[in-house]
């Protein structure tokens, strides 16, 4: 009968067990030294390592012919105890017998001495599941047991095993083994199996496998069962039910060019494959979770990454995101994938994409900041475009009147005042969008004194009239009167000529302005007097 993988290559000495040498190592100095304790607590997470360990140490105490610490597996005890035949060596699973009648006939049975071993061991498995009247029961014989009686008990919820056990036992914390530590016992494993293996195929299981080794074989077991020839990345892919990491890291990559078109067309491409829409959302966030370890932490965080896309995909996308852009997405898809499954689960994961590639639609403050974050590393990266200089304005028609004061009238006299006209109206907004148009052609201060200045159309001249001497002289100069008559011009559909005056309130027909500009024009002849 076809024994599976992690049952197969399970640990038979310390010197065996993978990626926990400061416990290992510990427990054969105990040994070799004699000084044991009477009971031992194992926690970590699955497939750490902690049965195995109890069932090594259950050997070694009893071994007739220990090697340094380690049980030889040769001498009867070691044999029957492997064997499962020894009626003093029992492994007892708490989540089916966790009553506390279990408990007090596994303590009246204790007191007796063993038939066949040196020491009777018990190894109580899970044993967080106890109720609180069966770890009562348990409490007084651990404090106080036989010499003959050893305890270990293991579990992976140390949080629910209570303070009194845990204050009579020697604690060993099993940690998550390391994807080196685990593609390592895969390669032996694959060695002695004659699994042809691609390195690629190896690095993505110990990362699938999450710490847990037990995890790891097994799903090696599953992907060279299924696959006839050399097991690569994307035959473990395909068997495992995952989108593989072309598709998956073409999703990303379309998030971050902002393509939702694109992104739609390759989930619709999955959901036709017979892909779970959840499935496919978890692999995306697995694969955002990654990136953002990368990014925050790139010298430990590829240690730390869970395999859902290669080496050469992760950084090919690590630098089309910014933290907070992945910081966006990670929670939108966790929160995407809380939401209740009673609804149509395509439409829900149509939508996260959109939101994904189009973060433009939505105003929280998550999705401001991802957009912040993106303009900010563009801008950091030279890949930001910086704004094109104004264009200088169109220089005047040679046909046009010559301004005063124009560098190019050789007189440097302004013409005669025309008659009096009377004041035409200007067209509504007329103000408004001329300034609009000549926002960026002035500096800022300008535009801010423009915003002060009342215009008044006579004729052809457009009077700018100012609050103050400063406000005039500002508006009156050579460069912002042509940008204005050129724009008032195009606005109006004729030439008009700018001038700036001050403005000054006066009850005899509003004539003042042009007065004091004409006796300005002739100092020579006319003198003003205040």
């Amino acid at each position: 009968m076809y024994q599976a993988l992690y049952r197969k290559y399970r640990p038979q000495t310390f010197d065996d067990v993978a990626g926990q040498r400061s416990i290992t190592e510990t427990l054969k100095n105990q040994l070799a030294t004699g000084r044991l304790s009477h009971a031992y607590l194992f926690t970590g997470t699955r497939g750490t390592g902690k049965t195995s360990c109890a069932k090594i140490l259950a050997r070694a105490v009893n071994c007739e012919n220990p090697q340094g610490g380690n049980p030889c597996n040769v001498c009867p005890s070691c044999r029957s105890i492997l064997d499962g035949g020894c009626m003093d060596v029992l492994e007892i699973d708490a989540a089916s017998n966790n009553g506390v009648d279990s408990v007090r006939a596994l303590r009246d049975d204790a007191v007796y001495t063993p038939a066949s071993v040196k020491m009777r061991v018990y190894i109580i498995d899970e044993v967080h599941m106890l109720s609180t009247a069966a770890f009562n029961a348990l409490l007084k014989i651990i404090e106080e047991p036989p010499a003959h009686l050893l305890f270990i008990l293991a579990t992976t919820e140390l949080h629910k095993v209570p303070a009194t056990i845990l204050s009579r036992c020697q604690r060993f914390s099993f940690r998550r083994l390391l994807p080196g530590d685990i593609a390592a016992r895969l390669n032996f494993v694959a060695y002695e199996e004659g699994i042809s293996v691609e390195p690629d195929a190896i690095s993505l299981l110990a990362r699938l496998a999450d710490g847990a080794l037990r995890d790891g074989l097994s799903l090696l077991d599953q992907c060279a069962a299924a696959t006839p020839g050399t097991l690569d990345a994307e035959a473990v892919y395909r068997c495992l039910g995952l989108a593989g990491v072309r598709r998956t890291a073409e999703l990303m990559a379309a998030a971050a060019d902002h393509d939702a078109a694109r992104a739609l067309e390759i989930f619709a491409g999955l959901y036709e494959g017979g892909k779970d829409p959840a499935v496919v959302l978890d692999e995306l966030c697995g694969l955002a979770r990654d990136l953002l370890i990368l990014k925050t932490a790139p010298r430990s965080g590829a240690a730390m990454v869970s395999g859902i896309c290669t080496d050469a995909e992760l950084k090919g996308l690590l630098g089309r995101f910014s933290a907070g852009e992945l910081l966006r997405i990670t929670g939108l898809l966790q929160k995407t994938a809380a939401e209740p499954g009673g609804g149509d689960r395509r439409l829900a994961a149509e939508l996260c994409l959109l939101r994904l590639c189009a973060p433009e639609l939505q105003l929280d403050a998550a999705s401001l900041n991802a957009r912040l974050a993106r303009l900010e590393q563009l801008a950091a990266s030279g890949q930001l475009a910086a704004p094109a200089p104004a264009a200088e304005p169109a220089p005047w028609d040679d046909d046009r009147p010559p301004l005063p004061g124009d560098e190019d009238d050789p007189l440097h006299e302004a013409p005669a005042p025309a008659p009096a006209q009377p004041a035409a109206e200007l067209p509504v907004g007329f103000w408004t969008d001329l300034l609009g148009a000549i926002g960026a052609q002035v500096p800022p201060g300008t535009r801010g004194l423009l915003q002060q200045v009342e215009p008044e159309l006579k004729g052809d001249t457009l009077y700018l009239r100012a609050a103050s001497e400063f406000v005039k002289n500002v508006v009156g100069g050579v460069p912002v009167l042509q940008r204005i008559g050129q724009q008032a011009s195009q606005l109006l559909g004729r030439t008009v000529r700018p001038q700036a005056v001050l403005r000054v309130e006066d009850e005899g027909g509003g004539r003042l302005e042009e007065l004091l500009a004409f006796g300005a024009q002739h100092d020579d002849i006319i003198e003003i007097k205040s």
